[in-house]
């Protein structure tokens, strides 16, 4: 899948050095994310491995920036009932965010859940991220509820905000 700037596709192993250095690295990365910095290269091999296992399975992909070539992030999808999918993160490196590559990737999915016959697209941000927030309302994205988590890396509370999108019936 692709869009002016970016396209999204299915990891390879040599993605591994882009995405350890572009994102996984990277603390500001992970500060609204469920998951942890990557610490090494050998931890970036495994996770890269993973990734390709999973997006193999699933409807998530690599972000990839046209014009370096580079594997920048990674962004996915999964249907949570009939006809209704929700996003499962849109993840961009620290040094590719401000460019509009995030407006483009949830373009992207929210194309390919419309050709898999979804009525209905569902967003989520926490609360205090407004730069998601604001990527999911520049979307037509509309607020729907709120809900209490707990953050299992360090048990932290916060609150999640669901938005929806209803897509255009023929």
């Amino acid at each position: 899948m692709e869009a002016k700037d970016i396209r999204l596709g299915k990891a390879k192993f040599e993605d591994w050095t882009d995405l350890y250095v572009n994102i996984w690295s990277r603390p500001e990365s992970t500060r609204y994310m469920l998951w942890r910095v990557t610490e090494n290269e050998e931890e970036a091999k495994i996770r890269i491995e993973k990734s390709i296992s999973w997006q193999e399975a699933h409807e998530a992909y690599t972000i990839y920036e046209k014009k370096s070539n580079q594997a920048i992030g990674f962004a996915g999808m999964t249907e949570i009932r009939p006809h209704v999918w929700e996003d499962t993160g849109i993840a961009l490196g620290p040094d590719y965010v401000h460019r509009g590559y995030g407006k483009q990737v949830l373009r992207l999915l929210m194309e390919r859940a419309a050709s898999l016959g979804a009525a209905e697209f569902i967003c989520s941000a926490r609360s205090q991220n407004t730069a998601s927030k604001a990527l999911i309302a520049s979307c037509g994205f509309s607020y729907q509820y709120s809900e209490p988590k707990t953050d299992p890396r360090d048990g932290t509370p916060y609150e999640v905000e669901f938005y929806g999108f209803t897509f255009p019936q023929c």
